[in-house]
């Protein structure tokens, strides 16, 4: 059930308030330890914000400087930046773009893939070592509400539905990232 499919009444709102309170709450935090981590990577020398921008590459494939921009909701000068970071690092190259020679699409290198893979890894990892305590099932229900939350997030913020395939230019929030 998405946002759209909520129901709209509820048997106790003082309750649900108190829980949407809850969540409000906790979301800035979690940011905070987001950012706390990408900090810790940044300090063992690794550049976290242009390497996020290999995630979109990877699972949509090429795509224009100015469609990656939106799929990370980032400013086109930062993304430009970092991008350019890529290239130099020889993660991502650029390719003509079929449908105007004037533009260029950005395709992930093998060498971007492995990246991409060793901070998949790194991040499952961490999670593993975070939740190792944790009961299965309440590992299994967090991850299914997370995605949840997620998906109504971005829905919420794109009008798009999570997950869908971007057009060549029309910027769409990536879908989770495929299972091993």
């Amino acid at each position: 059930m998405t946002a759209s499919e909520a129901p709209t009444g509820t048997a106790d709102p003082v309750g649900r308030l108190a829980d949407v309170r809850t969540v409000s709450d906790l979301l800035p935090r979690f940011v905070r330890m987001a950012h706390a981590h990408k900090a810790q990577l940044a300090n063992d020398g690794r550049e976290k914000a242009a390497l996020v921008l290999l995630y979109p590459i990877d699972r949509f494939g090429p795509l224009r400087q100015s469609a990656l921009a939106g799929l990370v909701h980032a400013d086109p000068s930062t993304v430009s930046r970092h991008v350019a970071a890529l290239v130099e690092q020889g993660l991502v190259r650029r390719v003509a773009d079929e449908s105007d020679g004037r533009a260029s699409r950005l395709v992930i290198t093998e060498a971007g893939k492995s990246s991409v893979q060793d901070l998949c890894t790194e991040r499952e990892s961490r999670l593993d070592q975070v939740t190792a305590s944790w009961d299965a099932a309440d590992l299994a229900t967090f991850a299914r509400l997370f995605r949840r939350l997620i998906d109504d997030l971005e829905i919420a913020l794109t009008g798009s539905p999570a997950g869908s395939e971007p057009a060549p230019d029309v910027p769409v929030p990536p879908a989770p990232r495929r299972t091993r």
